[in-house]
């Protein structure tokens, strides 16, 4: 299954086909900006930095689905990621990432790697889907993983799609 042909809604409410990020290693991430995770940032943070001249991306998607952790509009958490975190990377629309209101991309991320024993919800903010260039999910990761531990990881879509 590779990356389907939808829209996204950024956070500064424009849209961008997703298309735009076809031919890069992709890490696309449900955050939230009260959570126990969201240091996690500073991580994610560094590893745009890192790969981003490789032809990687961080997608970073509010919810507000675990927990009420994401409570902001667009323009707080902005704002936040910005202040807290000197985030840079991609960041977009609040989503929900699970139910019947499910954004459609997770769906298809969801869909094509699913988590422990087969279910496919995701479990807590900042779960970590890897995309390949090719459009491909090669792994999940969840919110326990640290962005430096997957890494690895990244380095090895980075190179197998060369």
């Amino acid at each position: 299954m590779t990356l389907p042909t939808l829209d996204l809604k950024t956070i500064e409410n424009q849209t961008q086909p997703l298309s735009q990020y076809q031919g890069q290693v992709l890490l696309v991430v449900n955050v939230a900006s009260r959570c126990g995770f969201t240091n996690q940032y500073k991580g994610l943070q560094a590893l745009y930095e890192q790969y981003k001249e490789q032809g990687f991306s961080v997608l970073g998607f509010p919810c507000n689905q675990f927990g009420s952790q994401e409570p902001g509009d667009e323009a707080s958490i902005k704002t936040f990621c910005e202040t807290s975190y000197a985030v840079t990377f991609p960041m977009f629309a609040k989503v929900d990432v699970n139910g019947n209101e499910a954004d459609p991309f997770f769906k298809w991320l969801k869909s094509s790697k699913p988590g422990i024993l087969g279910t496919e919800g995701i479990k807590w903010n900042f779960t970590k889907f890897l995309v390949s260039r090719e459009g491909e999910v090669l792994k999940r990761f969840g919110s326990n993983d640290s962005p430096a531990s997957i890494a690895t990881d990244i380095e090895s879509a980075l190179n197998q799609s060369l």
